[in-house]
Parts: C-alpha cells; structure tokens; sequence
C-alpha cells in the first residue's frame, strides 16, 4: 500500500537545516513497516541525511560547498536570478533531491545522531515542498 502526501517546509536560511521535526510533526501514524521515500521538488535545494547534535557540522558543511562552488564565476552562464542561482543549481545535484529511509516499528529507522537535513541554497528562499511516499 501506498499512501502520499505533501509537506510544505516554511522559508529555511540558507545553509543546512534540521528539518526531522517538520517532517516527523506532518507524517501520518506510520507502519509497523516500510518505506518513507521524501522527494523534494525544487532544483536549488537538496536533502540529506547527517550528524544532528552537532550544529558545527552544519555551519562545516555550508563553508564547504561555498569553496567548492563559489558565487560569482565569470564561467556562469545561468545568472539572471541572482549571483547565488546557479552556485544553488550545482550544489543540489552533489545532495540528493530524494531520500529512502526504512520504517521500523513505526519509527523512522535514522540512526542515534543522524537528522533529515534541508539543505537550502539560495539566500532569499521561499517555502519547499516536499513529497512523502510511505510505502507498507
């Protein structure tokens, strides 16, 4: 059985966010088991699964994708939305747009230091929606 529904995720700053709360807090009683597949419909932000105790880890990732795809390349062609468009575009495709995570015992099956993360690439972002698929 399939059951589907989507989450709307209010306006994030940029940078990775913990969103397991606002996802827990809009799920329906899970199965005993299954499947909870999250797909995220938007181009310039991506999910992710990481570390959800530490907040440095979350500041650490965001310094990092700034290196490795700065704002303001000569080279970018896609520019009209803003300096931070394509730098989003790019940056999303290393995340995911989609995650699987297993159901058991009616819980989501993420590890003792493991959150669903947002991770959000541009500077002024608006709500993101999201697709849950639970499968049981």
């Amino acid at each position: 059985m399939i059951t589907q529904f989507e989450i709307i995720i209010p306006p994030q700053k940029r940078g990775f966010n913990l969103i397991t709360d606002k996802i827990l807090d809009q799920l329906h009683k899970l199965p005993e088991k299954g499947i909870l597949n999250l797909f995220l419909q938007h181009t310039s932000a991506g999910l992710c699964i990481n570390e959800n105790a530490d907040p440095s880890v979350r500041i650490d990732l965001e310094n990092i994708f700034n290196k490795i795809i700065p704002e303001n390349q000569a080279y970018y062609t896609h520019t009209q939305e803003g300096a931070d468009d394509m730098p989003a575009h790019a940056k999303s495709i290393i995340t995911s747009g989609s995650l699987n995570i297993p159901i058991i015992n009616s819980r989501l099956a993420l590890g003792i230091w493991q959150g669903i993360y947002l991770c959000e690439f541009r500077n002024q972002a608006n709500s993101r929606k999201i697709i849950a698929s639970i499968y049981s």
